[in-house]
């Protein structure tokens, strides 16, 4: 789950078959229910209807809080360009910054800097459409050394320039759960 949107759906969803949600937050569900009216392959069919995936691997479940702690890194909080995602990571779990990285490049389909990379460029899209701050205000804000890395950047992963981009962008942009690979 990545926003409360989601999280509304799911509670709405699970009190109409008598589900009790004791616990619901981002990525995380604590539910109760009475074993003989609803089963575990019933709570699983809601998930899936939704397009949730219900992951018992330990290792999946850390990629997945991993992916979770960019987004709200990168979507979620006022960005601190001071602070190097590599150091975000490490200080959040705990764990040596390789051992992250090659844990999510062995569960998905691309690199945790790639991952990294195409979220701040959809923030750098959703910061240029609200039009509110210059393109150097936002390679500050969102970590780039300047404005032609950013610049080099954001056509490398989208195909078109910053200033080709603020003069036409797309109809639609991808969701968070949707991006996850530059390839």
């Amino acid at each position: 789950m990545t926003s409360s949107c989601c999280i509304h759906l799911l509670r709405k969803e699970f009190s109409v078959d008598g589900i009790e949600i004791i616990d619901i937050k981002l990525g995380t569900i604590v539910l109760t229910a009475n074993q003989e009216k609803i089963t575990w392959k019933k709570i699983e069919a809601i998930l899936e209807g939704y397009g949730f995936e219900i992951i018992t691997d330990k290792e999946k479940m850390l990629v997945e809080q991993i992916k979770q702690a960019v987004i709200d890194l990168v979507h979620n909080s006022t960005y601190n360009a001071m602070v190097r995602n590599s150091d975000y990571l490490v200080e959040r779990f705990g764990m040596s910054y390789p051992y992250i990285s090659s844990l999510f490049s062995k569960h998905e389909n691309t690199t945790l800097e790639k991952f990294t990379i195409l979220h701040k460029i959809e923030k750098v899209k959703e910061l240029i459409e609200y039009g509110e701050l210059t393109l150097s205000e936002i390679a500050y804000m969102m970590g780039y050394s300047s404005v032609q890395y950013l610049s080099t950047q954001f056509k490398s992963v989208t195909g078109i320039s910053v200033t080709e981009y603020k003069v036409a962008p797309p109809v639609s942009r991808s969701g968070l759960d949707k991006i996850i690979s530059a390839d």
